[in-house]
């Protein structure tokens, strides 16, 4: 019953967001994989449209927050304020409490606001004042920005991006696709209409489905060799962390689960290498890469490197 709801989330998001469907699964992944996501794209292709049909299709909270340069942590993670009437400081929490963040244009703002949310997509637990405050459940971070703009904006450093489950694009959408997208205009139509089909008991019961994957022991090693070989890379200054690898395996499980299986495959690791571990290496020719063609490009190398486990 779980996995028909999952068939039923996709279906929902489908109905906003007309453009690549292989988006779509990705973002799902990284939602029962308890991971976060950075969507990167120019302006206008759907990276908000995606993120809102996903959050408006779960029965749980969602906090929008559009980061800007003046914005400050405290604004994001929520402030301690003195009650008169009750003669006592009180907690005001920000919208960092909420189920599902849409962290909008995340590299407009500064690296300190940036750094708030790091404790937070760690840890799932904020810092104020010296209390530790945990978040509520499911959480997860939607994070957007457009690579190409570089006027007013603050490369996330990396351990910001090593926080982040996948990066993904989307890409423009095919012409059949754009012209469903002039003839509907979802983003002011089917968007606002949108229900939610999933609860977050629902989402919480598949998340923990999730770690009862099984991975066979020639699987792990496999991931190994291909985390190793980045390490060992001519092109890469850096490369992938034991996190990463860890990243990777969720994902894989995630991706298992979702096409309806309880033990992984070699695709289900393949398909994942370049979303989990692109941003999470560093190219020795592009110290900044800014669209990842770079590093996504090295990491097909070195998958063609490593012999896939039959």
């Amino acid at each position: 019953m779980s996995l028909q709801k999952v068939e039923l989330l996709r279906k929902n998001i489908q109905k906003v967001f007309l453009g690549n469907q292989a988006a779509i699964d990705k973002l799902l992944v990284c939602l029962l994989a308890r991971g976060h996501v950075l969507i990167e794209d120019v302006p206008g292709v759907g990276k908000t449209i995606l993120a809102t049909a996903l959050a408006k299709s779960l029965d749980c909270s969602l906090s929008r927050i559009q980061l800007t340069p003046d914005l400050l942590p405290s604004d994001i993670l929520g402030v301690t304020i003195w009650d008169q009437q009750k003669s006592e400081f009180i907690f005001k929490p920000g919208p960092i409490f909420s189920n599902i963040i849409l962290a909008d244009e995340i590299n407009r703002t500064t690296p300190r606001t940036q750094s708030a949310l790091l404790e937070a997509m760690n840890e799932a637990q904020v810092s104020v004042d010296g209390h530790t405050r945990k978040l509520i459940q499911p959480f997860m971070v939607v994070a957007t920005q457009n690579p190409f703009e570089f006027e007013g904006t603050y490369f996330l450093p990396e351990s910001q991006l090593d926080r982040f489950l996948m990066r993904i694009h989307l890409g423009y959408p095919s012409a059949e696709d754009e012209a469903r997208i002039l003839d509907i205009e979802p983003a002011r139509t089917t968007l606002g209409d949108l229900q939610p089909v999933m609860t977050a008991e629902e989402l919480v019961d598949l998340q923990n489905s999730v770690h009862k994957v099984q991975v066979d022991p020639a699987l792990i090693d496999y991931v190994i060799q291909i985390s190793n070989a980045t390490r060992n890379n001519d092109q890469l200054q850096i490369g992938v962390s034991p996190r990463g690898s860890l990243m990777l395996i969720r994902a894989a499980r995630a991706t298992a689960l979702l096409h309806k299986r309880d033990y992984v495959v070699p695709d289900d690791i393949v398909s994942n290498v370049i979303p989990v571990f692109a941003h999470r290496v560093i190219s020795k020719t592009y110290m900044h890469d800014a669209d990842g063609v770079a590093t996504a490009r090295t990491m097909q190398q070195v998958l063609e490197t490593v012999p896939s486990p039959v």
